[in-house]
This record gives structure tokens, sequence and C-alpha cells, in this order.
């Protein structure tokens, strides 16, 4: 008899993906819901626009929930998707995207049609021709700390559940339904409730997206599912701040150190070490934020043996300072993202 293969949850990528997004500390919330009417178009606004609301978060990820009707979306690098009822969509940049129904609309920029709802926290758009309406709920997920991430570097632009899909999880499906009730009542003691349910959503969401990926995909969340590296990443992140060298974790990983650095070249575009100092970086970015704990104690935490040491890696995975970065430093989207190396766009296709 063959053995029963083992869920996601039991998977070194299960065990690595939970880790990472401990370290980012989402939040998630809804913000606006709109009513459109055919025909209709609308431009979603930059990241950074300062005229829509939530537009001073240090990062955001966006969701559309598609509560009744259908229409188009079209990402910043030309991707067109139809969209159903009960659909589920996260734009992980927030990038520039469009919307529309019927023939040929004129596109209207989000940011001339948004009202503030009665409701506090609440905005609402509604806009169109008078013709079939398509309701949407649409919320964020924000992290301050995602900014490091490799896993949030290796999204594609668009991720889409769909409502009619047999194999959609019962979790997404059971909290879209209870999302949706609860919008209706927006009261204060729906607010909190709203922003756990887009944290869990967010979570299954790149749960599900790990799952599918198919055998060689590169970023992060496909070598989580490559034998040789998400063993390693799966060391890694279970002891930061070990000594390690490549050859020791290749040792343990059960790969030769040759092996192993081809691997993790082709699948991440770095060494192993390279790797773990950003998700030493990332660690230390929490906790500089998070904590009253000392710098040279943060740094012995995450396995560098000074302060000194420490800073000059945080400064050169960041370009500040961890004094900096713990004040806040950066916190201004006109300071994002060009204070980062690796800049934060999707990858090419």
């Amino acid at each position: 008899m063959s053995a029963t293969p083992p869920s996601f949850a039991e998977t070194p990528a299960a065990v690595v993906l939970a880790d990472m997004l401990r370290a980012v500390r989402l939040t998630g919330a809804i913000f606006l819901k709109a009513s459109f009417t055919e025909p209709f178009g609308v431009l979603s606004p930059q990241r950074y626009d300062a005229s829509i609301p939530m537009a001073h978060l240090r990062h955001v990820s966006v969701f559309h929930l598609i509560a009744s009707g259908g229409c188009m979306i079209e990402t910043a690098g030309g991707e067109r998707r139809a969209l159903e009822a009960g659909d589920l969509v996260l734009l992980p940049y927030a990038a520039e995207h469009k919307l529309w129904r019927g023939d040929s609309p004129k596109l209207v920029p989000a940011s001339t049609i948004v009202t503030r709802d009665p409701k506090e926290g609440v905005w609402t758009f509604s806009h169109g021709g008078g013709g079939t309406e398509t309701r949407f709920v649409c919320g964020f997920i924000e992290s301050a700390e995602m900014m490091f991430s490799p896993m949030f570097r290796s999204l594609p632009e668009v991720l889409i559940e769909r409502a009619h899909d047999d194999a959609i999880g019962s979790g997404i499906a059971s909290v879209i339904s209870d999302l949706l009730a609860r919008v209706e009542l927006l009261d204060r003691g729906a607010e909190l409730a709203l922003g756990r349910m887009m944290e869990m959503l967010f979570v299954e969401m790149l749960r599900r997206h790990v799952e599918r990926l198919p055998a060689g995909s590169k970023g992060l969340l496909g070598a989580l599912n490559d034998p040789v590296v998400g063993r390693a990443l799966q060391l890694l992140h279970g002891a930061p701040a070990r000594d390690w060298t490549a050859e020791i974790l290749a040792r343990e990983a059960g790969s030769s150190r040759t092996v192993l650095g081809e691997r993790f070249n082709q699948l991440l575009g770095k060494p192993p070490i390279e790797y773990l100092t950003g998700w030493r970086i990332q660690l230390a970015a929490d906790r500089l934020r998070n904590s009253q704990d000392g710098i040279a104690r943060i740094a012995s935490d995450i396995g560098y043996e000074s302060e000194a040491a420490f800073n000059r890696a945080f400064k050169r995975e960041t370009g500040m300072t961890p004094g900096r970065w713990r004040r806040g430093g950066g916190d201004s989207p006109r300071h994002m993202p060009l204070q980062f190396k690796s800049p934060l766009i999707p990858p090419s296709a």
C-alpha cells in the first residue's frame, strides 16, 4: 500500500512560509465599497497617490472581491482576466490597473470618483452608465517589513481565486461568505473582524499559490517546493543565528555544496549565505520596530558577532542604519522604493 502524501501544512514549504509571514506582521482592513453600472471604466491610482485612502501606508497589497456582476481587469503588465461574482483578486504590488465592463468605455481615474461614507473608515465608489451593476468590496494588506521579503518579490502581478473553481479551498469560500455578510454591517465591532479576514485570505491565497506552482518555478515561493533548496531554507529559517557555512548547510540538507549553490542561484538568483543575510536583516527590522531590545542584543540574537558588523550589513541591505530604521526613517511614500537595492517590481515573465 502506498503511503499517503503529506498535506501542505506538513511540508518544509509550509513551515518556511509560516515563518516568513510571522516576520512581516500583516495588517488587513476593508477600506472601500464600489458600485459600477455598465458601461464603466475605472483606472486605479498609482501605489502612492496621495488623493486616495490608505496612500500613507508603508506597503499595500490590494484585494478586490466581486460581490455581484462582473467585469474585466487589466494589469500594468497587460494581462487581461475576466472576473465574475464571488471571485477574489489579489494585486500584491498594488500597481495601476484597469477595471471595465461594456464596449470601449472611457476610463475614469478612481481618485476622481471616490467619496467618504458616513460610516467611519469606509470610502465608496459609484460610477457608470446605468446598466447592469457590478459591486466590489476592496481591502488591503499592509506591512512595513514586507518590503524586505523575497517571498513578496516572487509573487506575480495578480492572483485570482475563482468562485466556481471546484478546487477552491473551503477556507477561502467560507471567509468570503462571512466577509460579504459583515461588510453590510460595518460597525466598529465589524472593522476588526474584517481586517482579520483580509489577513486570512492573504495567507490562504499565498498557500494555494505555492501548492500550484510547477516544479522548477523560480523565486522564493517556487524554491520552497524544491527538495534540496526547500530543505536548506527550512534549516536556515529554523536557526538563523547559527554560524552557517555553505559546507555545513549542504551536508545537513543532504546535498553537495556545488549542487546546493547551483540550485539556489538557479531558483533564487543568489547563494545560500547571501539569502541568509537577507533573512537575518528582515528579522532584525521587525524587532527594531516592534521591541525595545537594544541594537547590540538584536545583532547577537540573529548571528552577528559585533554591533558594527550588523550595522554595516543592515545599511548595505536597506540603505539606512538600524537606528534610523527604528526611528521610522523612510516611512514616507515619497522615499520609496528608491532607498532599497532590490526595486519593488513584479518579476519579469
